[in-house]
C-alpha cells in the first residue's frame, strides 16, 4: 500500500513548489523504476550465466561433433550451437512431434537423466548413408524400424561418448545410453513444471539440415550450478598443465595405424603379354637384387631398404631414411 501523506507534509510540499524549491519539470523527466515481472509458476533457475557457460560447453561438443562424425558418415559434417534458453519441462515435450527421435541419457555421477533429441531427417540421413546411400532424408516422416533404430544407437552411442571431455572442466562424467524413444508420451524423466535448460545445435550433414536438442532438467545439474559460471570455467581451464594436451595428443597419434608398403621394381609389358600370363611365367623388373627398395609412408617415400626374409616371412631392412619433403 502506498503512504498517505499527512496535512503538513502536504503545505510543506506546496510551499517549496511555489518557492521553486522543487522542480516540477525535474519530478517529470525522472525516469521510473523498472518494475520486472516474475512468475512463481515458472521460477527462474538457470540465469544468464549459466545458459551462457552450456553453450560454451557445446559449442566445444559440436566441434567433437563435427571431427568425429565425418569418419562414420564419409560426409562433411557441420554443428553449431543456435541457442540456448530456459523452460519448464512440459514446454518441451509439447513440442515434440511423433515420431521423434530422443536418446534418454544417464549422466552419472549426477542424478537423473537428460534427453538429447534430433530430427528425424537427420536420423534418416545417417540412416540412409550408414547402409551406403548418398546421405538423402526421406520425402515424408514415417516410423524407424528396428534394424534403423538399432543403427542409430551406434551413432547415439558416439554422441554419448564424446559428451565426457566437454564437461571435464566442471565435473567428471560417465554418460550412458539408456534407451532411444520414438513417441515423447514415453520420455517423461521429470515432472511437467521442473525447470530445463535447453540447448539447440544446427547439424548439416551434406545437403541436410536439422536440430539437436540437449534438454538439461535443473534436478540433474542443481549440485554443480555454482561451477557454471564463466570465471570458474576459464579459470580450470588455465589450471591445466600444457603438457597434459601434448602427451594426450601423442598418445592418440602414436596409436594411428598407417599403412606402409615397399616399391620391389617396376615392368612393362604389351597388353597381349599381359592378358596370356599364366602360373608360373615370370615378369622381369627394373631392379637387381642387391638394389635398395623404396619404402613408401601412405603416398610419401620415406626409407630405402634391402629385400630379405625373417621367420620365414618376407621382409626388407631399413638403410636409410629419405629426408626431401
Amino acid at each position: 500500500m502506498s503512504e498517505v501523506l499527512s496535512q503538513n507534509e502536504i503545505d510543506n510540499l506546496l510551499k517549496a513548489l511555489s518557492t521553486g524549491e522543487l522542480d516540477v519539470e525535474e519530478m517529470k523527466n525522472k525516469p521510473e523504476k523498472v518494475v520486472r515481472s516474475y512468475d512463481f509458476a515458472r521460477p527462474s533457475k538457470f540465469s544468464k550465466e549459466h545458459l551462457r557457460t552450456l553453450e560454451i560447453i557445446f559449442e566445444h561438443y559440436g566441434r567433437l561433433l563435427s571431427t568425429n562424425l565425418p569418419a562414420h558418415l564419409r560426409r562433411p559434417v557441420h554443428i553449431e550451437v543456435m541457442n540456448s534458453e530456459a523452460v519448464i519441462y512440459s514446454e518441451f515435450s509439447n513440442a515434440l512431434s511423433n515420431p521423434v527421435l530422443l536418446g534418454v541419457v544417464n549422466f552419472e555421477p549426477l542424478k537423473g537423466n537428460i534427453v538429447v533429441e534430433l530430427a528425424t531427417n537427420i536420423g534418416f540421413a545417417m540412416v540412409d548413408r550408414l547402409l551406403g546411400g548418398s546421405g538423402v532424408a526421406l520425402d515424408k516422416s514415417r516410423e524407424f524400424s528396428e534394424i534403423e533404430l538399432t543403427i542409430l544407437e551406434r551413432i547415439f552411442n558416439t554422441f554419448i561418448e564424446l559428451l565426457r571431455e566437454p564437461w571435464q572442466n566442471v565435473i567428471k562424467i560417465s554418460p550412458r545410453l539408456e534407451r532411444i524413444e520414438t513417441n515423447s508420451q514415453f520420455a517423461q524423466i521429470i515432472a511437467p513444471t521442473d525447470m530445463i535448460a535447453i540447448v539447440t545445435l544446427t547439424i548439416s550433414i551434406g545437403e541436410v539440415e536439422g536440430l539437436m536438442n540437449i534438454c538439461l532438467p535443473y534436478s540433474c545439474l542443481e549440485s554443480v550450478m555454482d561451477k557454471l559460471n564463466t570465471k570458474y570455467w576459464f579459470s580450470t581451464m588455465q589450471e591445466k598443465d600444457e603438457n597434459t594436451y601434448k602427451e594426450t595428443i601423442e598418445g592418440l597419434i602414436s596409436k594411428a595405424q598407417i599403412p606402409i608398403r615397399v616399391l620391389l621394381g617396376e615392368s612393362t609389358i604389351t597388353v597381349n603379354d599381359f592378358v596370356n600370363l599364366q602360373r608360373g611365367d615370370v615378369i622381369k623388373l627394373n631392379m637387381q637384387i642387391n638394389d635398395e627398395l623404396d619404402v613408401y609412408v601412405g603416398n610419401i617415400k620415406k626409407f630405402t631398404a634391402l629385400p630379405g626374409s625373417s621367420n620365414e616371412n618376407y621382409a626388407v631392412r631399413l638403410t636409410s631414411i629419405y629426408d626431401e619433403e
